[in-house]
């Protein structure tokens, strides 16, 4: 496998919609094509299970059903570029602080979960396969430090032990579906937090003692909320050695500026506006967010992949790569927040951490993925 130089572009079908535009030296251009001119050959698609409301419409944050990431994965496979399937067991965003069920899945008991997981799994990489774009690699559940499926796969509480028999069992049913429709495409597992070596090391241990299966464990790394880069490269040397296993940065990031991007993005009425994302720890991080700070990140990140032991780091996807701060293309829309149970639609605070500045052109960090 050549060394993953990635992109997550999950949110792009909408940004175009929303009037998004990308420009190289002045050419308006496909992003992905911009992309892979700038060394990109992996594209990460997160999907979700069914992200609409009763009346059909969008939750927002990209909408990521399985039509629009096999568009894209289209897209994607005729610029030559693989990508690698990030499937959420959910109908809108999961991280360690949120994995909720699906609408379809709440009156299931456990064992019809760990079949719905199976079943739906196997249905997606058939579509796939039909769709004449089978994946290069699968990710079964998305920042997982917490579980999946909750509240029978969650794997922390206050007022309950870690369900961790059933969480492997979900995630098992899911890499038992890979492995039967897409064998050569490789699995992967992926936690939030890659500085923290002794969670790594409590998570994969009750994982594997279990029977869990991956080919790759993968890594969430943002400076701005996971620590310094020597945590990171500690981690990985350790978990190369201690498991065997390879290792992928499944989502990298660091912002190129602290600047407000509310001059490009109006939303509704009614709508809430985060701050920039990471302006409130600017001060603190090891990589300024300027578009140097930015590049020094991502040369330092490719580095410390390519020094891991035994050659087991395949490389990063950086998160988001393209969402622009265009009007209506933000975490989610009012059904998107009404399923969530927040308080109306957000705007877009990713935008400063993307690889194009906030009028679609690339930053020096694709140049510096380009020449490494």
């Amino acid at each position: 496998m050549d060394f993953i130089k990635g992109a997550d572009v999950s949110s792009l079908l909408e940004v175009e919609r929303c009037g998004g535009i990308f420009r190289d030296n002045g050419e308006e251009l496909d992003a992905l094509e911009i992309l892979r001119r700038y060394g990109v050959n992996w594209v990460r698609l997160r999907l979700w299970n069914d992200p609409y409301n009763e009346k059909g419409e969008s939750y927002g944050g990209g909408g990521c059903d399985l039509l629009s990431v096999l568009t894209l994965a289209q897209r994607a496979k005729r610029l030559g570029m693989r990508w690698l399937l990030d499937l959420h067991y959910s109908d809108f965003w999961t991280d360690p602080g949120c994995q909720t069920l699906p609408k379809a899945w709440r009156s299931l008991d456990e064992a019809a979960l760990e079949k719905a997981v199976y079943r739906y799994t196997k249905d997606v990489l058939c579509a796939c396969r039909a769709a004449g774009v089978l994946p290069d690699m699968v990710q079964t559940g998305n920042e997982l430090t917490g579980g999946l499926l909750w509240p029978t796969g969650r794997l922390w509480s206050e007022n309950e032990e870690p369900h961790w028999e059933t969480a492997c069992r979900y995630l098992s049913a899911g890499v038992r579906a890979v492995r039967e429709e897409a064998p050569a495409a490789p699995t992967v597992i992926h936690l939030d937090h890659g500085g923290k070596n002794l969670l790594y090391r409590d998570w994969f241990d009750h994982y594997f003692a279990l029977g869990g299966d991956c080919d790759i464990i993968g890594l969430s790394f943002y400076p701005c909320w996971h620590g310094k880069m020597a945590d990171l490269i500690s981690n990985m040397n350790d978990l190369s050695l201690r498991y065997r296993k390879d290792l992928v940065i499944i989502e990298a990031g660091t912002a190129f500026t602290t600047d407000s991007y509310a001059a490009y993005e109006q939303m509704e009425e009614g709508s809430r506006k985060g701050p920039t994302a990471g302006a409130d720890r600017a001060a603190d991080l090891e990589y300024p967010m300027t578009r140097q700070g930015q590049r020094a990140y991502i040369l330092d990140l490719m580095s410390a992949l390519q020094a891991i032991p035994e050659k087991r780091g395949k490389g990063f996807f950086w998160w988001e790569a393209a969402w622009l701060p265009v009007p209506g293309s933000g975490w989610a829309k009012r059904p998107g927040w009404e399923y969530a149970g927040g308080q109306g639609p957000e705007g877009n605070e990713w935008a400063n951490q993307t690889l194009f500045d906030f009028d679609g052109n690339p930053l020096p960090a694709l140049s510096t993925i380009r020449d490494f």
